[in-house]
């Protein structure tokens, strides 16, 4: 679901003015000792081409701390109370800065492991560089949580089947493809996706895509619950 216009804002600056220092304890770590982590709010670093982001945006957060070995397998220890509302999006970023039509491929292959526990989904944040546009994918989602926006009706497309939504947060128009089940790892690709949006169905034009974010945006997690992203990498030719 996408963030209002001022939690938005929060939500895609790479290094915001402020930063609130949160603490959390040694188990929000892997086992192995991670090339970095951070339990700032706005804590981030990149990594061989990944920019990694803890991204506490979200009003009524508690604490969440990010590790990561590499761009490709990080992950999120969060402990956000049992209230609605988004509370973050921890992701791992990678930047394309390329028009739709200029794109031969545009590809991610994702592995992850999620908790049985609290309300979140796992997925890719898709922006044009203007921040018109945001599409969102889906792979996997627990508990109470919903997209932006009224059905728009179901497609297959980019390796995977999703039920398709449309809205607009005041900001921004949002484009939200939730996978019919539930995956923990695959392959999508992303271009065709891109195209049916543009061609098909005429919602936007030929916008250069800024980034491509992955990550979890986690509604709750009373307690303290672990996201790991096993293996995450994004292509584009």
């Amino acid at each position: 679901m996408a963030p209002s216009i001022t939690s938005r804002i929060g939500k895609v600056l790479a290094v915001p003015a402020v930063a609130l220092g949160l603490t959390v304890g040694v188990a929000s770590a892997p086992a192995q000792a991670a090339v970095w982590s951070s339990c700032d709010q706005w804590g981030n670093t990149t990594l061989n081409g990944y920019i990694l982001y803890n991204n506490i945006w979200g009003s009524g957060a508690g604490s969440q701390c990010v590790w990561a070995n590499s761009g490709t397998n990080w992950g999120a220890w969060a402990n956000h109370p049992n209230t609605g509302g988004i509370k973050s999006y921890p992701n791992a970023k990678k930047v394309v800065n390329k028009p739709i039509d200029s794109l031969r491929s545009l590809t991610s292959s994702y592995n992850v492991t999620v908790p049985s526990a609290g309300a979140y989904n796992t997925s890719y944040d898709i922006w044009d560089t203007d921040y018109d546009y945001e599409i969102m994918l889906w792979v996997n989602r627990y508990g109470p949580v919903g997209p932006l926006g009224g059905p728009q009706g179901t497609v297959s497309l980019g390796g995977h089947t999703w039920n398709v939504y449309k809205g607009d947060n005041g900001a921004n128009e949002v484009f939200s493809f939730l996978r019919t089940s539930n995956s923990t790892s695959g392959t999508v690709s992303i271009l065709p996706i891109l195209d049916w949006i543009k061609d098909t169905k005429g919602w936007m034009g030929n916008e250069t895509i800024g980034d491509v974010q992955f990550g979890y945006e986690i509604t709750s997690s009373s307690g303290g619950l672990d996201f790991r992203t096993d293996n995450l990498t994004v292509s584009s030719s």
